[in-house]
This record gives structure tokens, sequence and C-alpha cells, in this order.
């Protein structure tokens, strides 16, 4: 169900028009979506787009890093909603791509992670990467407009369970080990890794992260492969084994 074909790069507002009173007490702030999934993009934008009252202007979407880059160039917004798995080298490579749109001082693009992940590596990853702050899917429309705005400000947000990987990754001198096994695997691979590990079975895998069965077993199928395991009662022990069940 990814949708990786289209993005709506509906630059609504050029660049450099940040015009508008908005609602949410005279705030007005200018977002693109980024995420595969066309279902949630649309969700979103049901939730938060309501521009009269809640201030949130949605003007462009795009559903991988080539048209994330792409929106986000044309359009200036100053707060993105990134998913962190992404067809094209995830929201590592968007952050990336857009370095120098985040420096800017006087006009910077700020990022705020949106994903169904909550796993340590993927917080610290983005975080590292440049983005302000990670909520995960389960937040409410409510907080999520808060978050945007706080973004906005220069603030850091984070689910309330994320902060501490995030202090506790940063409060550390020591650079975190590099495991060659797990940087085989791609972001979705590791995602697809932690349920298994957790006791999903593939339908539930597929319903949580919107994608088909058939999906989760090739992504399964390549984890083993990459790791040299035979099934996945091994791949559990493995994951277990580094903590990331």
């Amino acid at each position: 169900m990814s949708d990786t074909s289209e993005a709506n790069g509906t630059a609504g507002a050029a660049e450099g028009d940040r015009s508008g009173d908005g609602g949410a007490g005279g705030r007005h702030v200018r977002v693109v979506l980024v995420d595969d999934h066309r279902m949630f993009r649309t969700g979103v934008q049901a939730e938060i787009g309501q521009t009269a009252e809640t201030g949130v202007e949605v003007v462009g979407e795009a559903a991988d890093v080539d048209q994330a880059v792409a929106v986000i160039t044309a359009t200036r917004p100053e707060v993105v909603l990134l998913d962190v798995h992404l067809p094209g080298g995830g929201g590592v490579e968007v952050l990336r791509r857009c370095a120098a749109l985040s420096a800017d001082t006087e006009r910077p693009v700020r990022f705020l992670a949106l994903s169904v992940s909550d796993a340590a590596e993927d917080v610290i990853g983005v975080i590292r990467g440049g983005a302000r702050g990670y909520v995960t899917k389960t937040i409410t429309g409510t907080d999520l407009i808060d978050s945007i705005f706080r973004v906005q400000e220069g603030d850091a947000v984070f689910s309330p369970r994320l902060a501490g990987f995030v202090l506790d990754a940063f409060a550390s001198t020591d650079a975190p080990p590099v495991d060659e096994d797990l940087d085989r695997l791609t972001q979705r691979e590791r995602e697809v890794l932690r349920l298994i590990a957790r006791g999903y079975a593939y339908k539930e895998i597929a319903k949580q992260l919107f994608i088909s069965v058939k999906t989760v077993e090739s992504h399964v199928s390549a984890v083993l492969r990459k790791l040299q395991l035979s099934n996945r009662h091994e791949l559990t022990r493995w994951a277990t084994a580094r903590r990331l069940v």
C-alpha cells in the first residue's frame, strides 16, 4: 500500500509567501507532509489541515526521498512532518539533503519526525540528522498541532517515552558501537525484525505497517538472508541479544 508514485507538490503557497493570520489564536504555520502511505497523509491532512481552526496550512506532500526534497525546496515550509522509513533512503536522507535549508538562520525549515517506530536507533538517527523532535503515530491531532507549533518556535519535542533515548544517547561521550550485521538491514527491515521478535504474526505486522503480507514475507526473507539465520526463532534470539525487542 506504499504510495511511491505521486507527490502532491501542492505548492499552494509560493516560496516566501508566509502571509495569513490562520486560526488557533492567530498562529500560522506552513507544513509539508512526508510519508509513503497516501491514506496516512490523507488522515493527517484531515486532522490538522483545517487552517481556519488549527492555524496549520499543509502546502505540500511527498511519498519518498526525492519527492520530499523537491517539495520542501519549492515550498520552504516552516515545519516538515517526516516519516522515518521512506523509499529512497529514509528520513535521515531527507535531512541530509535539506541540511542547508535547516541551517538557514533567517528562514529555517524545521523537521518533526512522525513515525510508527519507537525504536531507539530510529529516534537517535533522525535527531542526529537534524530533526527537532520525534513523535509516534499514536499522537492525538491536538497534541500533533501543538508539537508542530512548538517545533516552529524552535523547541525540541518528543513523545514522553522517547525523550529518554535521546538524553541517554547525547549524555554519553562515547560513540555507540558499530553493529555491522544490523547495518546491513534497511530501516524497514529493522522495523519488521523488531515486530517479528516481539511475536507479531505476519498479518499483524502488515496491518501495523500498512503493507501487504507478501511484502512482510519478502522483508523477513531478506533479513534472514542478510543475517545468515534460518528461521524466525533464530531471528528472535538474535534481536533479543541486541536488545532490539
